[in-house]
């Protein structure tokens, strides 16, 4: 009985600590979750900062609408857990290596490396290539084996290599440098050239031989062992760190913790330990993960209940539009048609000819698929609802602006434009992208209304005024 009232106790403590400052739907929120969000979105960079009391409305929306994505059963979907989980994992995963595994690794591949490159196995060397292709005649081999032999000859007899190397050689890279190549190991080059340049002693050259890429002379400028691990260690950690080596290792790890567990653990029960010891540990981290969760749903119900609905009701933004045509209101006129440039003075009348009774949204494909869809293209053409100082074309023609200068195209030299002046929009599609903002908009709070009604929300006003002074 003690031991039952101590944990009743701690619990009692515990919730007291964090105690609950509103539930939604029947669930609880602790003031913990909403002290995060409300300083991670009210730091001293925010233009816009909320006071708690400010805050409280846009939290509960937030809220409701991740209720309605789980109603909707949207965190069930294959694409919302893949992304979820791969997000979630990626906050621990690094939790299973420390940097000495890191290290560890560097210092195996160093040894790794230096095995297989031994002593001196790191060639510094310059070389001269005269090119042969593959199906060259016996004629053109016999000429460029005949120029190598007196490249070689020219050699030995104390012509400089960088020199020759720059003037003759065909290997445009290393020609600019005199010959010299990067240096380089076994299995970095051909096995021609890489068995005669490790048959060479610093200092020697080579006498002409081939590979697929036509003759060529080496010059040994040097060889060198691998430089010590501590001089390069940076650079291999650099190097794997590019490749994604803690990846590799945290793999490797929790395939070691699998095998020793003789099948009582699996990859995915060790990650969910480790989630929820981090998250004792951190409950930030709990937040945040919770924050990517519930953020995923958000954008996925708002983009079924507002956004994308908004963008493809054609009816809907007609009828909106309709109902509030005086927002819509220009300050001017506009010009709703074409610019058009054309090479042939026939075009002119022929373009206004195919769009003439066709409706507006479907003259740009008109227009292709009469002038422009196989062969040459006939014409230029841009399209829309312009104002005076859109278009100087347009200017000049149709707003009659006097000194307007219009620049001819150099290969469509005919200028015209088609359309007509329209004082105000006429259709929805006028003014398309303010329409569909603010038919969202609308769509939004009706929206928001129906979740409000749906979804109970308490709010403990005791709890509410202790936020960030607990």
């Amino acid at each position: 009985m003690i031991f039952a009232a101590m944990l009743l106790t701690s619990g009692m403590a515990m919730a007291q600590d964090d105690p609950t400052i509103m539930t939604i739907n029947g669930e609880p929120v602790s003031r913990s979750e909403f002290e995060y969000s409300y300083n991670k979105n009210n730091t001293e960079g925010v233009i816009d900062k909320k006071t708690v009391d400010e805050y409280v409305d846009l939290f509960v929306i937030y809220k409701l609408k991740v209720a309605e994505a789980e109603s909707q059963q949207l965190d069930t979907l294959s694409s919302f857990k893949k992304e979820f989980v791969g997000y979630r994992d990626q906050q621990v995963l690094p939790s299973f290596i420390t940097d000495e595994d890191v290290e560890t690794e560097a210092k195996e591949y160093y040894q790794r490396t230096y095995d297989a490159i031994g002593e001196n196995g790191i060639l510094d060397a310059s070389h001269i290539l005269l090119r042969l292709a593959q199906d060259a005649t016996d004629e053109q081999k016999a000429a460029v084996k005949e120029r190598a032999d007196s490249v070689y000859a020219a050699l030995k007899a104390g012509a400089d290599f960088a020199e020759l190397a720059t003037r003759l050689s065909e290997d445009p890279g290393s020609a600019r440098n005199g010959g010299k190549l990067p240096k380089f190991v076994k299995g970095q080059m051909v096995k021609e050239f890489e068995d005669m340049a490790f048959s060479l002693n610093p200092g020697d050259t080579s006498e002409p031989f081939t590979s697929a890429f036509g003759y060529h002379i080496i010059r040994m400028n040097g060889r060198e062992s691998l430089q010590p691990y501590d001089s390069i260690r940076a650079q291999i950690v650099n190097y794997l760190e590019q490749r994604g080596v803690r990846s590799v290792l945290v793999e490797r790890k929790l395939k070691q913790m699998v095998d020793d567990s003789n099948g009582a653990e699996t990859r995915e029960a060790l990650i969910a330990k480790r989630i929820e010891e981090k998250e004792a540990e951190d409950p930030d981290l709990k937040y945040l993960i919770k924050e990517y969760h519930d953020g995923l749903l958000l954008f996925e119900v708002s983009n079924r209940m507002v956004w994308e609905k908004a963008s493809k009701d054609a009816t809907g933004l007609a009828n909106y539009f309709k109902k509030n045509k005086k927002k819509y209101k220009w300050d001017a006129p506009r010009f709703k048609g074409i610019a058009y440039h054309v090479k042939e003075a026939g075009d002119v009348q022929a373009v206004k000819d195919c769009i003439k009774k066709v409706p507006f949204s479907q003259w740009a494909e008109r227009l292709r698929e009469t002038f422009n869809n196989d062969g040459p293209i006939r014409i230029r053409v841009e399209k829309g609802i312009f104002k005076q100082g859109d278009n100087k074309l347009i200017d000049r023609d149709e707003f009659h602006v006097a000194g307007t200068q219009v620049t001819t195209l150099k290969d469509f030299p005919i200028d015209a434009t088609f359309g007509r002046l329209i004082k105000a929009p006429e259709e929805y599609e006028d003014v398309k992208g303010l329409v569909v903002s603010d038919y969202q908009d609308e769509l939004e709070k009706a929206w928001i209304d129906t979740l409000r009604k749906k979804y109970p929300v308490v709010i403990n006003k005791d709890v509410l005024s202790t936020v960030n002074k607990h």
